[in-house]
């Protein structure tokens, strides 16, 4: 149906006269008869009796009415969903207990107004490929090339860099260390059996094993954070690592030790990419926040990351 002809109908009747239609509309009167006679034309039967006094509505005009102002109220919804600053800004946070959920939520914080619509991609070629569909308006991921690599029109830039812990059951032998050093960890076995080959965090613990010597195991079914924690908290030999801002909640009586890393602290290089021609003004406030919230944009010489985060 030819919207642009119902709302010359209602503005003909809001008005009276279809001279004044015109007017409202800032088209020529014959443009309105012409409207008009085509959505009669369409809806099979007549809509307006012509008098002197102006246009009268027939009785098949009146129980068109209420219908064509529903059909308008629908199309400025229609138009208000996608109109930029309107609908919910769509952000990729990987995983709703990691890093950049914790950094959304602060943006949230500071700007309580902003609609977001939180989803969880698996890994950053799903990000990139919808970021370039425009099924999401940002993503938080570590980026793994240089950002001249990225694919065209896709953007980035860093904004925390998140320390990684070492988790410990109580009866490990490092479990009573305030801190200990990367290269402290040679030798002992690291079980993280979330990681998948191809992703941009088995990139990252790739390099962290090489730079250090680490024997980082990924055997086993990967069950969930639960048995994981389950079994680190009963083994004396199993560690595994996680991130300062990863949300964990056990049993107290399973007593797992987060444990610093220093000397240096590895730390996760989260990035936020976004399309470049993106309008979505919220969009521009997520990255402006981000990076004014950075503690430290200047790379720390006490901190390790691998060289290839942009």
């Amino acid at each position: 149906m030819d919207l642009d002809a119902v709302r010359t109908f209602v503005a003909a009747v809001d008005t009276g006269r279809f001279q004044d239609a015109a007017a409202t509309l800032a088209i020529t009167q014959q443009a309105v008869s012409k409207r008009i006679a085509g959505l009669e034309r369409d809806l099979g039967v007549r809509l307006f009796t012509r008098t002197a006094r102006g246009a009268r509505l027939t009785i098949d005009g009146q129980a068109f009415l209420p219908h064509a102002r529903t059909l308008l109220q629908a199309e400025e919804r229609a138009l208000a969903s996608v109109r930029p600053g309107r609908r919910a800004l769509r952000v990729d946070v990987i995983g709703r207990r990691l890093a950049p959920a914790v950094l959304l939520r602060g943006f949230h914080r500071a700007h309580p107004d902003t609609e977001l619509d939180v989803v969880t991609l698996f890994d950053a070629d799903a990000a990139v490929t919808a970021l370039r569909a425009g099924t999401i308006d940002a993503c938080f991921r570590a980026v793994t090339v240089p950002a001249r690599l990225l694919p065209d029109g896709i953007e980035a830039v860093r904004v925390y860099d998140e320390p990684v812990q070492l988790l410990t059951g109580p009866g490990h032998e490092l479990a009573a260390a305030r801190a200990v050093t990367p290269a402290q960890l040679a030798g002992h076995r690291i079980w993280m059996p979330g990681i998948v080959e191809g992703t941009e965090w088995a990139a990252y613990y790739d390099a962290l094993a090489a730079e250090f010597g680490l024997t980082i195991e990924a055997t086993g079914p990967d069950f969930g954070t639960e048995p994981l924690l389950d079994t680190i908290a009963d083994s004396a030999v199993l560690a595994t690592f996680v991130g300062a801002d990863t949300r964990l909640v056990w049993p107290a009586d399973q007593d797992l030790r987060r444990i610093p890393l220093r000397d240096p602290t590895p730390v996760y290089p989260h990035s936020l990419l976004w399309r470049a021609d993106n309008p979505h003004p919220a969009l521009t406030a997520l990255r402006v926040h981000l990076t004014a919230a950075r503690p430290d944009a200047r790379r720390a010489t006490d901190t390790w990351t691998p060289a290839w985060p942009g």
